[in-house]
């Protein structure tokens, strides 16, 4: 099959390394640079498999172009894999490059079946379906971690796509194909229950986030050992010993956004646990943040702790990550600098020297040497020599 993904991101790239396997894919983006390093076989985002099977395909079945008359007119599937952050003033998603690309499809190749893998509002591609007058869109959600993009396309959960159809069937069969796992769940739905499930499934997740944070609170103002409680819990198989390690609150490209987006889609459905999931994360960044604060005053009381400096370790969201949009890091950091406190930052992937007027220190040494608290989201074995001012919640020192 000829197939064109557009969007150079971790879904995009993901799905395109997975289909390149058995098919021609190119990969279409508006960013030259990221078109030129794929060319070059080098992946612009941090994962291990991608970089390890990018030079198998690059030049032989993948193919990256900012070139959307290339990349569609021949294409048998268009595969849409472009952001959409969710935007406040609309209180939705904003779909608009999701549906520049479709509009962009049905110009210059109307027999391409259109994929929707952009996260969007329950009801879309039904809407959207009726606004262009066109059956060829169907939405397919995915469930893919960050740094570990390809590695879920190749041992995926399961395949999702939305619509109760053969060509639906051959889809799902694509995904199948290139797979490594064998024995892959695969569910046909409707559009909207398709669109339903990449919604829930995020903000079950961070629901879950949001529960062992809110555990770990209350063991920490009680004195408690928190690690003890969430043990003793997870042993209950129906629970389990996963997704369970306390940080400073969820964040990253989707469940933000996403959950958001589905507080969004109640607003004329009674419910109280799905706006609690969302309240419950700046309640934790509230309480991480003024726990940081509270411990500057014990070691310089009298308001002298605004003299103090605190170093943030790392803006990314978890280990073998280089993305830090949205992390609940930044929370505390606007929190704290809110207070007058001065704060710089130590993030390697990073190149600029500044971040929201907080000086980026290149040198881990300087860095350490000029914090007087460090805080971490997830430790390191880096911070092993300055564990007397470390501050982090990260009980299982895992992701």
């Amino acid at each position: 099959m000829n197939i064109a993904v557009v969007g150079i991101g971790y879904v995009g790239i993901s799905n395109a390394v997975l289909l390149a396997k058995h098919n021609r894919v190119v990969l279409l983006d508006i960013v030259e640079q990221k078109v030129k390093m794929l060319n070059e076989a080098i992946s612009p985002i941090v994962d291990d498999d991608i970089d390890a099977h990018l030079p198998t395909l690059v030049g032989k079945t993948l193919f990256a172009t900012t070139d959307k008359e290339y990349a569609i007119k021949d294409a048998d599937y268009v595969i849409v894999a472009t952001p959409t952050d969710y935007d406040i003033k609309t209180d939705r998603f904003n779909t608009r490059s999701v549906e520049q690309v479709i509009k962009d499809t049905l110009s210059i190749n109307k027999n391409a079946l259109i994929i929707i893998k952009s996260t969007v509002p329950v009801g879309f591609t039904k809407k959207i379906r009726e606004d262009l007058s066109s059956n060829n869109i169907i939405f397919s959600p995915e469930f893919l971690r960050e740094g570990k993009a390809l590695h879920d396309n190749l041992y995926p959960s399961r395949i999702v796509v939305g619509e109760k159809s053969e060509r639906a069937k051959k889809f799902a069969a694509l995904l199948e194909q290139g797979a490594v796992k064998e024995d892959i769940s695969i569910l046909l739905t409707d559009s909207t229950e398709a669109e339903a499930i990449k919604l829930f499934a995020n903000t079950y997740l961070a629901m879950r986030i949001a529960f062992f944070n809110e555990l770990d609170t209350y063991a920490n103002m009680h004195e408690l050992d928190s690690k003890q409680i969430i043990q003793g819990i997870g042993l209950d198989p129906r629970i389990g010993m996963h997704y369970n390690n306390p940080s400073f609150g969820y964040g990253g490209y989707c469940l933000p956004k996403d959950t958001k987006q589905l507080l969004a889609n109640y607003k004329d459905v009674p419910s109280n646990i799905i706006a609690a999931i969302v309240d419950a994360n700046t309640t934790r960044k509230d309480y991480i943040a003024q726990s940081i604060i509270d411990q500057l005053a014990s070691l310089k009381p009298n308001s002298k702790y605004l003299e103090s400096v605190v170093g943030i370790y790392r803006l990314t969201m978890k280990k073998d990550s280089d993305n830090f949009r949205n992390s609940a890091i930044q929370g505390i950091m606007k929190r704290l600098k809110a207070k007058g406190i001065k704060v710089v930052l130590y993030e390697p992937a990073m190149r600029e020297d500044n971040f929201f007027n907080s000086p980026v220190i290149k040198d881990i040494d300087e860095f350490k040497k000029i914090s007087e608290i460090i805080v971490a989201n997830r430790y390191s074995q880096e911070l092993e020599d300055v564990k007397h001012k470390l501050y982090t919640r990260d009980i299982f020192k895992k992701n």
